[in-house]
């Protein structure tokens, strides 16, 4: 298998972050799984990747916290050279209207989702421009249909965290186009992973099937197809590009 060199995910234990770790290892990548908190799912899916042949390592980080971020990439040095980051972590809280949210939920939300993704992408940047000596790569950032229907009544903080990082996607697109740097995005619709249930609505997922346009939920791995193609080669002349994986759902009349 060739080494593609170092696939780095944040928020990598779980969910759509665990189905790119997963496929980026069959792909030749080093992968360095970034978790939060959850040091046994990090774990198992490392050994799951070194049982399949793949190689890979476990790292802990809050990517709201700075001096993490400058560590998790750090420890993904020692590990090889970066050529891929997928900012994957992302919070959402329980559902609630503007006028019920507080100035603390607001600054968390887009600590973790916006401002992490950026510094994550700066430390990336570092390492990949062409420009700084680095060979040249990808960032993939994780956004949300949420972006186009707004999660009134629910989630219109996250819904404009993952705003924010549509706008950030296309600006460092074109930021980094003469240096070897290619940065993109995916937009998740309805995916059967727990995020639902760690905003306080576990039954979401079957409660909206029904609504769905194609009447099933997204898998996470569907997701991580998108993000892998989207960091390869075969992409080599988008950067700036927005998918849109939601199964029709976010397509607005």
């Amino acid at each position: 298998m060739a080494d593609r060199g170092v696939l780095l995910v944040t928020g990598g234990s779980r969910g759509i972050g665990a189905a790119v770790c997963r496929l980026g290892a069959r792909a030749g990548y080093g992968v360095v799984v970034n978790y939060a908190a959850r040091q046994d799912a990090a774990e198992a899916l490392v050994a799951e990747i070194e049982a399949e042949g793949g190689r890979a390592v476990a790292v802990k980080g809050d990517v709201g916290v700075e001096a993490d971020i400058l560590a998790l990439f750090q420890a993904a040095d020692r590990f090889g050279p970066l050529a891929v980051l997928v900012n994957n972590a992302g919070i959402v809280d329980r559902p609630a209207t503007l006028v019920e949210m507080t100035a603390e939920r607001l600054e968390r939300m887009f600590r973790v989702n916006t401002i992490g993704s950026m510094l994550c992408a700066r430390e990336a940047i570092k390492r990949l421009s062409t420009a700084k000596g680095g060979r040249g790569g990808a960032i993939v950032n994780i956004s949300s249909a949420a972006t186009k229907l707004g999660a009134a009544g629910l989630f219109v903080d996250y819904a404009a965290s993952k705003g924010a990082i549509d706008t950030f996607t296309v600006g460092l697109a074109r930021e980094l186009a003469t240096e070897g740097v290619r940065v993109c995005a995916v937009r998740p619709g309805i995916i059967e992973t727990d995020i639902h249930a760690s905003g306080g609505l576990p039954d979401r997922v079957r409660d909206l099937t029904p609504s769905l346009p194609m009447k099933r939920p997204g898998t996470a791995e569907e997701v991580a197809r998108a993000v892998l193609w989207l960091a390869s080669e075969e992409a080599s002349y988008s950067t700036g590009a927005i998918l849109d994986v939601s199964g029709a759902r976010a397509i607005l009349p």
